[in-house]
């Protein structure tokens, strides 16, 4: 395999995974309820099934997401992206991910008041370098690996 070209399936999902445990930061992309869209940079723990993100309850990524809980997730740089669509749910991580959380990013919402942690479930994972890596982008689609 050479540089230019595309990554087999299998190792385009090991680099996505690994980018999920390693990377710290993903733009955050929500919805108002009018159809307003706020793209907000927030630190995430990725649990291996679900995502972890907190931010203040009055931030606009917060009210969206209680309104319309689909999110979009992007991670990486524009030449190697991952892109996720998630759905957030109001459960909270366990003491175990809530310290993960912590230590991952750097940062302890936990004893600030109204800054809760919001779960993201993946339900499709996109990934791609370059234009070759397009057609068979699709990973993940309704909470199932397809590789």
């Amino acid at each position: 395999m050479t540089a230019t070209d595309p990554r087999p399936l299998a190792i385009r999902k090991q680099d996505t995974l690994h980018r999920l445990e390693h990377d710290v930061d993903a733009w955050v992309a929500t919805a108002s309820p009018d159809g307003t869209p706020y793209l907000m940079p927030l630190s995430f723990l990725w649990t291996g099934e679900h995502l972890f993100l907190s931010t203040t309850e009055t931030n606009p990524t917060a009210r969206n997401l209680r309104t319309n809980p689909v999110a979009q997730l992007t991670l990486g740089e524009l030449r190697d992206v991952i892109h996720i669509t998630a759905t957030a749910d109001p459960t909270q991580p366990t003491p175990a991910q809530a310290q993960a959380f912590v230590t991952k990013a750097g940062f302890d919402p936990r004893p600030l008041p109204n800054y809760p942690f919001i779960r993201l479930t993946a339900t499709k994972i996109q990934a791609w370098r370059e234009v070759n890596e397009i057609k068979d982008r699709l990973l993940m689609q309704n909470n199932t690996w397809l590789i």
